[in-house]
């Protein structure tokens, strides 16, 4: 008899088979055998030529940003250093010299 890997949600040992998804009694989470051993892969960010972003690169903004709520303007080529990358629809944050903390997203700006 095969021993059946415990529940990832609950870790409850009394899991059991239906076709190709194990299935927990106790908490009612389906899972694949894959999804049971695949860990979870880290997210790439990329600038607007496909290259690699890391937290704390420098980066150059690629064309005019106007800010919301001001009447500003971030110009093009405006150099942003110490980026921090998080997860969301703008996936950089960081401080900008007369602006103070924002955030932008990686397809307008590009690695110095």
């Amino acid at each position: 008899m095969s021993v059946l890997p415990p529940c990832p949600n609950c870790r409850s040992e009394f899991t059991y088979t239906d076709g190709n998804l194990f299935i927990c009694p106790d908490c009612a989470h389906e899972w694949t055998s894959t999804t049971a051993t695949a860990e979870p892969e880290a997210k790439v960010y990329r600038d607007s030529a496909g290259n690699i972003l890391q937290d704390g690169d420098t980066v150059t903004v690629i064309k005019d940003l106007k800010l919301k709520g001001s009447g500003g303007v971030i110009k093009m080529g405006t150099k942003v250093k110490n980026i921090r990358l998080v997860d969301g629809d703008h996936d950089i944050d960081c401080k900008i010299d007369g602006f103070g903390a924002m955030s932008l997203k990686s397809e307008f700006v590009k690695k110095a």
